[in-house]
């Protein structure tokens, strides 16, 4: 080799010591100039019911990445289904003991039904376009058996024609502030959501009905002013989060130090604390609290209508208020 080759060689080998070197240095010092994130636990993402809510069998693979790869609000096999239901999401975490009770007293649907859990509002305009809905990469069409959800809303789905009658009301249901458990915001009631201090993660009136009753009780405990600061101030300088889906985002959120408190149906924050998630609530007094009703019907043109009949006679059976009574929810009484 030539004196010229032998002093190149030498020159790379001294700049790739140097290289080294220097990765040497940076990795002692990233560790003190990047101090590692927590990692939130798993079990902080949804589904948070360890494929409980999935009613298809058998389930081939195993495919789901919590925070990554998840399609917590829809349930089951929907290729073929004997009964498809379109369950407004406040009551998700219940769906899966009302499966399993609804098929063993008819076990010819057993493996065979499919839901979703979006919000209500949601869900109409799936029904609207032909049941096709578009998660991620992944598009799909179910055609709704049935459709649950505020009995105001049902009554008018009836008469705008998108339902058939009559209208099945069965259980109700209260607001409560859901907070992050040790309540580090200092939640005491509903008056406090308007100070500036205390960041929100609330239901989208554009997208969710539970806005409006909570919009009503806002109202009740301060007034127009309260609403307002809530809904429209704290929007806009970015204290007040508006989620899509406040039955996942709101607790979720909360978990992740996103936010101090959030406004939801009381049941929502009873599954969350037996679920064993760091969540508890600040309840509302009746007050200035709202009751929901909640109900539903046939959707018109539905593929299985005598299946849809029989969900909603099972949906007010004493089986079913049973574990409703398990997360808060009250029979519905007509005097209500």
């Amino acid at each position: 080799m030539t004196r010229r080759g032998v002093g190149m060689r030498d020159m790379t080998r001294r700049r790739a010591g140097r290289l080294r070197g220097l990765a040497a240095l940076l990795a002692l010092a990233l560790p003190l100039a990047l101090p590692a994130m927590a990692q939130p636990p798993e079990d902080v993402f949804p589904p948070w019911q360890n494929g409980a809510n999935n009613d298809a069998t058998p389930r081939g693979l195993s495919f789901t990445v919590p925070e990554v790869d998840v399609l917590a609000d829809f349930h089951g096999d929907p290729i073929d289904p004997k009964l498809a239901l379109f369950v407004g999401g406040n009551y998700y975490f219940a769906m899966a003991p009302l499966v399993a009770a609804f098929e063993k007293a008819n076990p010819a649907y057993r493996g065979h039904i499919y839901w979703e859990t979006i919000p209500p509002g949601l869900l109409v305009q799936q029904i609207k376009a032909g049941g096709t809905v578009t998660c991620g990469n992944m598009t799909w069409t179910v055609k709704a058996d049935a459709y649950f959800a505020g009995f105001a809303k049902i009554k008018q789905l009836i008469a705008d024609g998108v339902l058939d009658g009559p209208a099945v009301p069965y259980v109700t249901n209260t607001l409560t502030i859901m907070v992050p458990k040790g309540n580090p915001g200092h939640v005491t009631g509903l008056a406090d959501l308007g100070k500036p201090g205390i960041r929100l993660v609330m239901p989208n009136p554009a997208y969710e009905g539970i806005a409006r009753q909570i919009k009503a009780s806002l109202v009740k405990a301060g007034g127009d002013a309260l609403a307002e600061a809530v809904y429209a101030t704290k929007v806009h300088d970015g204290t007040t989060i508006l989620t899509h889906i406040h039955h996942r985002q709101t607790p979720l959120f909360l978990m992740q130090g996103r936010g101090d408190a959030g406004v939801t149906w009381q049941s929502e924050a009873m599954f969350q604390e037996q679920a064993g998630h760091p969540i508890t609530h600040v309840e509302i007094p009746a007050s200035q609290n709202s009751t929901a009703i909640y109900a539903g019907a046939v959707v018109k043109g539905a593929m299985h209508p005598d299946a849809a009949r029989a969900w909603l006679a099972f949906i007010h059976s004493d089986t079913a208020l049973t574990i409703f009574e398990r997360y808060g929810f009250k029979p519905y009484k007509q005097a209500e």
